[in-house]
């Protein structure tokens, strides 16, 4: 005999039923393009889902497709004494990762508005937490697409600065064409940007630093705040008070790991 007492039979082949991916926002409104970040893989935290649940109906905008009124928007981030939210300025960040960088300088500049944007998860949670941690109310997390963002929330010359801070270099040539900051997205940014206002850009890959600096340079929008003041850095610019050198950053200097600072102001 082939078969013995102990030999499990197998069950009969079942038709395998066809799994149907479910369609998103991002399926139906707009064409796919190529992205300038990754949906990065990474655990959210029992702490971070905490802070989703209790801080995320507060500090979470959802992405709208009209007008963001500011206003509304950060209601509940004026304390006692302090301008009204009309008179307040607004700064927008792309790509906060992990979100230090971001929380101290909101803490440091309590009279300014943050409209952040990160795509990453576990990265909003941790903000999230910050924001509960270090009792932050001028803080606002749209977890969405920046360009998007930029695109169909914000209104031209409505804001007083903007923050990409260590955006993802892809450092392989063929893949230097996903990189965040290019001619089409720093010409919308500066569209956005009130008369007077900044650009600061930042980053430990020298190749981007170079490629970032001739885009500004030839965004007519924006002027190099360096140049004059500062023209032995070749256009870089000194690091400004307000942003601080993140764990990763310090490590990467005691490294001999070079960071580049570029400011521009709209024109």
């Amino acid at each position: 005999m082939n078969d013995t007492p102990n030999t499990p039979k197998k069950p009969p082949e079942q038709a395998r039923t066809p799994r149907i991916r479910p369609q998103s926002l991002a399926d139906v409104a707009f064409p796919k393009t190529i992205k300038s970040f990754v949906r990065r893989a990474g655990r959210t935290t029992s702490g971070q889902t905490k802070a989703f649940d209790e801080l995320g109906p507060t500090f979470l905008l959802p992405y709208q497709p009209a007008p963001l009124d500011f206003a509304a928007a950060f209601a509940d981030a004026v304390a006692a004494g302090d301008p009204a939210n009309s008179s307040r300025p607004t700064v927008l960040e792309i790509g906060f990762g992990m979100g230090e960088a971001t929380a101290h300088i909101a803490e440091l500049l309590p009279g300014t508005n943050f409209l952040c944007c990160e795509v990453h998860e576990p990265g909003v949670g941790a903000l999230l937490k910050r924001i509960g941690a270090q009792r932050l109310r001028n803080i606002r997390i749209c977890a969405h697409d920046a360009v998007e963002v930029i695109d169909h929330m914000l209104p031209q010359q409505s804001l007083a600065g903007a923050h990409i801070f260590f955006p993802d270099p892809w450092h392989k040539k063929k893949h230097n064409k996903r990189r965040l900051i290019q001619a089409p997205l720093i010409a919308k940014l500066a569209a956005r940007l009130k008369v007077g206002a900044y650009l600061h850009c930042a980053t430990d890959w020298q190749p981007y630093a170079e490629q970032i600096l001739d885009v500004l340079n030839a965004e007519p929008l924006l002027k190099n705040t360096a140049s004059e003041k500062h023209p032995e850095l070749l256009g870089y610019a000194p690091k400004p008070h307000y942003r601080p050198l993140t764990k990763f950053e310090n490590r990467g200097l005691k490294l001999g790991h070079g960071v580049w600072d570029l400011v521009f102001e709209r024109v």
